[in-house]
């Protein structure tokens, strides 16, 4: 288990890149599923969990061939269909939770797909009803195998139909459309989710042939086709790796450019840091942000404590209210996070409270911060990572500490950020990876 000592209280400045969005690789890699044809995808980032989705796509006989940095070129003309059956798939896919978005293209274009409880971050329950009844609605049957615990989904054709979501789930939505695209007659998917990403994945799927429309918006409607072609893909910057620069530029920032961030994609996020008195200002497609020597928690016009809530896009995305808590930390004033969407997210501010903060969890959906002004630091300890975002928001919180922190269970870290050590390093910070 691999480690980073941090050794807090260097000031950060220069220009930093995001990587390509973890949530939309995901995606548009399990949709050359569904194309014998090939699929050129660019801006992959080089991380655990996208790197270990395409492994797992080459075990059952997809030819990847890398072109370059971040570069890949896909090929599912001959797959080794035996495989998804098997112990060595199942246990992979148990260990990856990229691998659910498997299901939708391979039941669409093959007609059956086996699936495991799969991995991922330790965040509480993370169902998969939204997935199944959305795969039941088209027509395909399940099939438990108990001394397995794996579900066995097939169907002869899918059917189109009208179908509204039990909740906006990102990956139920995304495995669903998959699904449909060459189902028969039209499916209309309402509480669709409508991320970025989901947008991203409706049109790289158009180009290749399907017919979706309503992108955008919480109502989908799918025209099935009979095959699709291959295409060429560019990824979105990461929109949660922006929030996170963003906050680190806040915490322990001497001056900061965050390159290239789509700004018409990011959403809420920018205002929600301004709502904790963050001073930024755009420049083209960058984001600048200047040192914060101080910054004053917004209230809102009633003169009520500001209150930070998760909800599904345009609302405020969950994979980020670690980092806007531990920036809240060194705030002017009092923010109450509530976080509605996982049910042990916050469980890591104990971390935070251990250093110093002042924090009150009120349960594990709420906690009320009370900002110290700078007047305190965090101090440095000894922690562990228990999730991608958790983790990256302990490691914003060592970077702005008095002396030396350790994080362990960086595994998690890595899932979700490319060479975060290296990038950050070439900014000031002091972060060594031990183990």
């Amino acid at each position: 288990m691999a480690s980073f000592i941090i050794e807090g209280g260097h000031p950060l400045s220069g220009t930093i890149t995001p990587q390509g969005a973890k949530n939309e690789a995901l995606e548009v890699i399990s949709a050359t599923l569904l194309t014998a044809d090939e699929v050129v995808i660019r801006n992959i980032p080089d991380i655990r969990d996208v790197n270990n989705l395409i492994m797992l796509l080459k075990d059952i006989g997809v030819k990847v061939d890398r072109r370059g940095r971040g570069e890949y070129a896909f090929r599912a003309d001959r797959l080794d269909l035996g495989f998804l059956g098997s112990d060595e798939f199942v246990s992979k896919c148990s260990a990856l939770r990229g691998s659910v978005l498997l299901i939708g293209p391979l039941l669409a274009r093959f007609g059956k797909a086996v699936i495991a409880t799969p991995g991922g971050d330790k965040i509480g329950r993370r169902r998969l009803d939204t997935h199944f009844l959305g795969f039941k609605a088209l027509g395909a049957q399940f099939r438990h195998i108990e001394d397995r615990n794996v579900y066995e989904i097939g169907a002869d054709r899918l059917e189109g139909c009208y179908m509204l979501l039990d909740e906006a789930s990102v990956t139920g939505t995304a495995n669903i459309i998959m699904a449909s695209v060459f189902a028969r007659g039209t499916t209309t998917i309402y509480n669709a989710a409508c991320e970025p990403y989901i947008q991203q994945l409706c049109h790289m799927l158009n180009r290749m042939g399907a017919r979706i429309s309503g992108i955008g918006s919480n109502l989908l409607t799918v025209v099935g086709t009979s095959m699709l072609h291959g295409t060429a893909h560019d990824i979105l910057p990461d929109m949660i790796e922006v929030g996170s620069f963003i906050g680190m530029a806040a915490m322990a920032g001497n001056g900061i450019r965050i390159k290239d961030v789509s700004l018409r994609n990011l959403g809420i996020i920018p205002e929600a840091f301004r709502r904790l008195g963050i001073r930024m200002c755009m420049e083209g497609d960058d984001i600048i942000i200047p040192k914060q020597s101080h910054y004053q928690v917004d209230s809102f016009i009633d003169g009520t404590i500001m209150t930070l809530a998760d909800a599904p896009w345009p609302g405020l995305t969950p994979d980020l209210l670690s980092v806007l808590i531990v920036v809240a930390t060194q705030a002017r004033g009092s923010v109450l996070f509530h976080q509605k969407m996982f049910e042990s997210r916050l469980f890591f501010v104990d971390k935070l409270i251990d250093m110093g903060a002042q924090i009150i969890l009120c349960d594990p959906h709420r906690a009320v911060v009370v900002g110290h002004d700078h007047h305190r630091r965090l101090r440095a300890g000894r922690m562990a990572s228990p999730d991608i975002r958790a983790g990256i928001a302990l490691l914003i919180a060592a970077m702005s500490a008095q002396g030396t922190s350790r994080i362990d269970n960086i595994e998690q870290i890595d899932r979700g950020y490319e060479d975060i050590e290296v990038r950050l390093g070439r900014l000031g910070a002091k972060i060594e990876r031990i183990g």
